[in-house]
C-alpha cells in the first residue's frame, strides 16, 4: 500500500452534514479581520462581428457590464454572506475605481471604514474584455509594489486598534504590495498577544519563511511548491511527494496547520503529525475563480465558531462547490450553503 492511500480520506456522512447544517446559525455575527490587497474585477461582455478599419484587431459590441469585488475584498464578501462580520482593511487610491469598490461595498454590507487611502496608488483594477467566456483582452490597472513605510505603519496602527474586537485574522496575498514581510511579523506577533489566530492565504511568488509565524495557512499545490522550496519536477514524477510537501510547508512558515488545496482532488490538512483527505464535493464545475476566498472565508468561521479544523475543511468544500458552479468571482451564501448540503448525496 502506498502512503498516499493510507491518508485517511474524511467523509460526509448524513450525521456530519447534520452536525454542519446545525451549525451553520453559530457563525453569524463571528468577527473576522482580513487583512490583504483587494480590488475590483470589471467585465465588459458583448460579441464580435467585424474587423476594425483602423487596425487588424477585432471591433467587440457591448451587450454589457458587470462590476465585482475581487481580491481580499471576495474573502470579506463571502464572510458577510456566510453570516460572519468581516473588518476589511487594506489600502486603495484616490479614483475612480475606490468610487465603483464603495459602491459595492454598499450593496453587500461590508463596512468600507478600514479602507486606507494612499493618493500615490491607483486602485487595483482589472478589467477583462470577453465574448462569451472567452477573454479577448485583460486591461490592469495596479502598483505591484509594497506600500510606504508611511502607509503601512498607518494600516498596522489600524490593524492593532480592532484586535480585541475580532475572532481571528485572515492576511490575504494576491502580491499587490499591501502585504509586506515585515507587516506580517508584525501583525502575528500583535496578534498572538492578543490570543488571536493568524490564517494566511499565500502567493506563489513568496517562500515560506515570508509566513514565518502564521496559526495556519491555506496554499493550492503550486503555492505549496514555491513555499516549501522543494523540486517540482520531483514532485510531478512522484505523487507520493505531496506528503513531503505539506511537511516541508509546514516546516517553513513554522504553521502547525496546512490546508492545501488540490483541485478535483479536494484538499490535504496536515495538523501537527496527522494528515488527513477531504474530497471535492462540487457536482459541476463552471469557474473556479474565487473559490479559495470562499475556502479561506469558510474555514476562519468555522474555526472561531467552534468547529474543528477537519469540519471546518469539509464545510469549505461544500462552500467552494457553490461557487465554482458559476461564473466569477461570487459569495457563497447560507441559504446556497444549507440546500448543497441538504441536496447532495
Amino acid at each position: 500500500m502506498s502512503k498516499l492511500s493510507s491518508i485517511p480520506t474524511i467523509l460526509a456522512g448524513a450525521n456530519e452534514k447534520k452536525k454542519l447544517l446545525d451549525h451553520l446559525p453559530k457563525m453569524v455575527g463571528k468577527k473576522v479581520l482580513i487583512l490583504g490587497d483587494i480590488g475590483l474585477d470589471e467585465y465588459v461582455l458583448g460579441e464580435v462581428r467585424r474587423i476594425s478599419p483602423e487596425a487588424p484587431v477585432p471591433v467587440l459590441e457591448v451587450e454589457s457590464e458587470d462590476l465585482r469585488l475581487g481580491l481580499a475584498a471576495n474573502v470579506a464578501q463571502n464572510v458577510k454572506s456566510l453570516g460572519g462580520t468581516p473588518i476589511l482593511v487594506s489600502v486603495v487610491g484616490r479614483d475612480s475605481g475606490a468610487d465603483l469598490l464603495a459602491s459595492l461595498f454598499k450593496q453587500t454590507g461590508v463596512d468600507t471604514s478600514n479602507l486606507l487611502v494612499d493618493e500615490s496608488r491607483p486602485t487595483t483594477r482589472k478589467t477583462r474584455i470577453m465574448v462569451k467566456h472567452h477573454h479577448l483582452v485583460r486591461v490592469d490597472r495596479e502598483m505591484r509594489k509594497f506600500l510606504s513605510a508611511a502607509t503601512e505603519a498607518r494600516v498596522l496602527e489600524r490593524v492593532q486598534s480592532l484586535l480585541s474586537s475580532v475572532d481571528a485574522i485572515v492576511i490575504e496575498d494576491y502580491a499587490k504590495g499591501v502585504v509586506s514581510r515585515s507587516l506580517i511579523q508584525k501583525v502575528v506577533e500583535m496578534a498572538h498577544k492578543a490570543n488571536k489566530k493568524v490564517l494566511v492565504d499565500p502567493h506563489q511568488t513568496n517562500s515560506g519563511d515570508f509566513y514565518a509565524g502564521a496559526d495556519l495557512v491555506k496554499p493550492n499545490f503550486n503555492e505549496s511548491i514555491a513555499l516549501s522550496g522543494l523540486d517540482y519536477d520531483e514532485l510531478r514524477d512522484d505523487p507520493e511527494m505531496v506528503l513531503d510537501l505539506g511537511h516541508a510547508v509546514q516546516k517553513k512558515t513554522g504553521a502547525k496547520e496546512v490546508v492545501m488545496t488540490r483541485g478535483k482532488d479536494g484538499m490535504m490538512i496536515f495538523s501537527g503529525k496527522n494528515i488527513m483527505q477531504v474530497p471535492t464535493f462540487a457536482r459541476q464545475v463552471f469557474d473556479v475563480t474565487g473559490a479559495g476566498d470562499t475556502v479561506i472565508a469558510a474555514i476562519a468561521l468555522g474555526l472561531v465558531s467552534g468547529l474543528d479544523l477537519t469540519e471546518s475543511c469539509i464545510l469549505a468544500n461544500y462552500a467552494a462547490g457553490v461557487v465554482v458552479g458559476q461564473v466569477g468571482c461570487v459569495p457563497c451564501t447560507v441559504a446556497e450553503l444549507r440546500q448543497y448540503i441538504d441536496e447532495l448525496s
